[in-house]
């Protein structure tokens, strides 16, 4: 009897974990946890692991927030997509209580942690939140344009580092937030291309014209090669504290001709499976590139 209690104590308490990193996105979360670390590294005159562990912990929760207050908002729409239809709410798995629940706890646990290392670091966390859930996902089912509103609390986490690290904006934080602001064009509108007839099941308008068309992939280049730019000029020296070496600006370089020959190849190819190529590069990119920065700094 008790082995048999356990048993599903046990498999309630996975299934409640299964349930809590699917409404926060843990990889998606996880992945801006990365960037934001990367930015305190950038940005920090000497490392204090406590700042780390609260703006690891701060950042996930805001980014848990954001995604469970998105997964109410939008769940009758996730009921009638492939992709979305078996997240916790559409499945019955959480009724919306919890998941408001879950979202105010993270939003409270995610400022607290920020406000502790900054005001500035808790107040681009709490504008990431409010952007994210009350502009960006009401706007994806009317135009476009959603997602260059989208991608403005997308770009916050690289910046948010710096200035968990410095208490302060600058132009340093403000070109990594363009880099990753630029970025998330092609990355997403990849992503885009790739699930469209999906989206458009939940009547969300993701890609720039509306459409798997020339247009959109001419605009994924162009914002490309602005992202390569962006993320170059600090080699130049106009970016303070900021610095790239020329070695490490040419792996940076490289890596974005990389990308920008994945999102030629989809001019060609129209297809989702380049789409796919496409979107993975960009993740590969976005890490690579904050790794080159990072280890760049120190050598």
């Amino acid at each position: 009897m008790k082995s048999a209690t356990g048993t599903l104590i046990n498999s309630g308490f996975s299934s409640v974990l299964s349930d809590f990193k699917e409404i926060t996105k843990v990889r998606l979360a996880v992945s801006v946890v990365f960037s934001s670390i990367a930015g305190y590294f950038l940005g920090a005159y000497e490392l204090q692991w406590s700042a780390i562990l609260l703006l690891a912990f701060g950042g996930y929760c805001m980014v848990g927030a954001s995604n469970a207050f998105n997964q109410v908002i939008e769940r009758d729409l996730d009921a009638l997509m492939k992709r979305t239809q078996n997240r916790p709410i559409p499945s019955g798995r959480m009724s919306v209580s919890s998941a408001m629940t879950t979202a105010v706890i993270l939003t409270v646990l995610g400022i607290v942690a920020l406000y502790i290392l900054s005001p500035k670091t808790a107040m681009f966390g709490a504008i990431s939140i409010f952007l994210y859930t009350s502009v960006y996902t009401p706007l994806k089912t009317k135009t476009p344009l959603a997602v260059f509103v989208g991608a403005i609390p997308g770009a916050i986490p690289f910046m948010l580092g710096w200035v968990a690290a410095t208490d302060d904006f600058g132009i340093e934080p403000g070109t990594l937030f363009m880099i990753q602001f630029f970025w998330q064009f092609p990355h997403f509108w990849a992503l885009g291309w790739m699930l469209d007839e999906d989206y458009k099941k939940g009547g969300f308008k993701m890609l720039p014209t509306g459409k798997k068309d020339t247009g959109t992939v001419l605009q994924i280049i162009l914002y490309t090669i602005w992202m390569i730019v962006i993320s170059i000029m600090p080699v130049f020296g106009f970016t303070g504290r900021l610095h790239l070496s020329i070695p490490a600006a040419v792996i940076v370089f490289v890596m974005g001709v990389v990308m920008l020959i994945f999102a030629f190849k989809l001019y060609e190819k129209r297809d989702n499976k380049t789409a796919r190529s496409l979107m993975l590069a960009s993740v590969s990119y976005i890490t690579l590139m904050q790794i080159v920065y990072v280890i760049d700094k120190f050598i």
